[in-house]
């Protein structure tokens, strides 16, 4: 058995139950890959059930042409193949490089509801590519890990078997199984960060240091086996500071250090799959840290905001301008329908208004009876109020509405997203919240009842 095969068996020998999915181009790569793992499954050394998945994604003019050549392999091998062509839309500010990426991924992840291994024919020189690519970005030692030999994508696992097996072992396999393999005219394309790195620098690196690219992964390793021991600190540091899945002390972020604050957060905004903030979004981060304690200072990440309210950190989503949304019916609609559900903007749920008293849903975190409408008026939900004095049923006296709402001590822009209903323009309970004491009501019969789910974002 020769160094290729005898390192894919190593590999999968403890994970004989799982299907193997394997990423298949028609590269030197994975075509070494595919029949590697085919001669082992014909050779009971592979008890694996294996399934291949080719991604056409339309970018080359052979891209069909591929795809028959993919077909023709595994069938060869009788080994069933998923494709799936892609028509791919240059996005601003994301290389079509990266959403291929992106979009390959994700079908992958379709191939099987179960949990499997998806195994790509990665090798030592991508390896010494990625970490020099990340090297140039100025990234952290997370970055310099460059390619783990497995690491998890949804339910399955990402495994690059062939990491310790150079590209010249890979072609020295192939020519002398006779194989036949895919050549991709964009990798020739010197525009492509990688493919400059593959033609121009690293044969100069090997011709003056020949192990070069072996003492590359070393260094992968050795911050791999750091990022590892920051991520235990970080853990450690977050069962001390997390309140919620969402919010961190501020009193406890504080007593870090510096280098270990900045860890924490890279930690917890990884654990959320944020994209990482550059050192500039970090360092106003730790800034908001030391804001007055009447700020509500806020961080724009990507698709997620860092907010401070008081004393604690939040992870929000950006959220949509509700305040002009709003929706009106009539006691004839609850009489007519029983009941209403209606769907909030912006992720916030259900609210369901009805006539009669229901089971409670588990689902539910908030429900109450209020009095029903005089038949002339029009129940509202609104986002907006123009701060109407209001008695909450637990306060002895009125108060305006958004010094009621700073009482709660409800972050500002939780305020923003709060229900109001409203018996034409006189407010008679916020959602979540209370309900006015004019409202409150004990007979059932001339009750409306009103509950709501759990919010769906954060």
């Amino acid at each position: 058995m020769n160094k290729i095969e005898s390192a894919l068996v190593q590999f999968f020998k403890h994970t004989p139950e799982k299907t193997i999915i394997i990423a298949y181009s028609g590269g030197v790569d994975s075509q070494v890959l595919l029949v590697a793992l085919a001669k082992l499954k014909q050779q009971e050394l592979l008890p694996n059930p294996l399934v291949v998945c080719h991604v056409n994604h339309g970018l080359s003019p052979h891209a069909d042409e591929w795809q028959v050549f993919a077909q023709q392999q595994c069938d060869s091998f009788s080994l069933p193949l998923f494709t799936h062509k892609l028509h791919l839309k240059k996005q601003a500010q994301q290389s079509l490089e990266a959403m291929a990426r992106d979009a390959r991924y994700k079908v992958l992840i379709q191939t099987s509801a179960e949990p499997a291994i998806i195994v790509t024919g990665h090798h030592l020189n991508d390896q010494a590519e990625t970490f020099i690519l990340a090297l140039k970005r100025g990234a952290g030692v997370k970055g310099l890990s460059a390619m783990p030999p497995s690491a998890k994508l949804a339910q399955h696992t990402v495994a690059r078997p062939l990491l310790a097996i150079s590209r010249s072992e890979i072609v020295d396999y192939a020519n002398q199984q006779q194989l036949s393999w895919i050549e991709d005219e964009s990798n020739n394309d010197e525009h492509f960060e990688r493919n400059f790195l593959r033609h121009q620098i690293l044969p100069k690196l090997n011709a003056r240091w020949p192990s070069i690219n072996k003492t590359i992964a070393r260094s992968a390793e050795h911050c791999f086996e750091a990022q590892q021991l920051l991520d235990e600190l970080a853990q450690q540091d977050l069962t001390l500071c997390q309140l919620s899945a969402y919010q961190l002390s501020v009193p406890c972020l504080t007593k870090l250090s510096d280098a270990r604050l900045k860890n924490l957060l890279r930690y917890f905004l990884s654990s959320h799959n944020v994209l990482m903030p550059s050192r500039q979004q970090l360092a106003q981060i730790c800034q908001q840290l030391n804001a007055e304690a009447d700020k509500s200072p806020v961080i724009q990440l990507s698709s997620h905001c860092v907010r401070r309210f008081k004393d604690e950190l939040y992870l929000t989503t950006i959220y949509q301008d509700i305040s002009d949304w709003q929706h009106s019916l009539n006691l004839d609609d609850l009489v007519a329908k029983d009941k209403l559900e209606l769907q909030l903007p912006d992720n916030l749920g259900v609210l369901c208004i009805s006539a009669k008293l229901e089971n409670s849903n588990t689902n539910e975190h908030w429900q109450v009876a209020v009095k029903r409408p005089n038949i002339n008026q029009v129940v509202t939900v609104r986002f907006s109020h123009e701060n109407p004095k209001c008695l909450p049923q637990y306060r002895q006296h009125s108060r305006a509405l958004k010094k009621v709402l700073q009482e709660l001590t409800i972050p500002p822009w939780q305020r923003k997203r709060l229900p109001f209903i409203f018996y034409d323009n006189e407010l008679i309970a916020v959602v979540g919240h209370f309900v006015c004491k004019a409202f409150l009501v004990d007979n059932n019969d001339q009750a409306l009842f009103i509950s709501r789910n759990s919010e769906s974002s954060f």
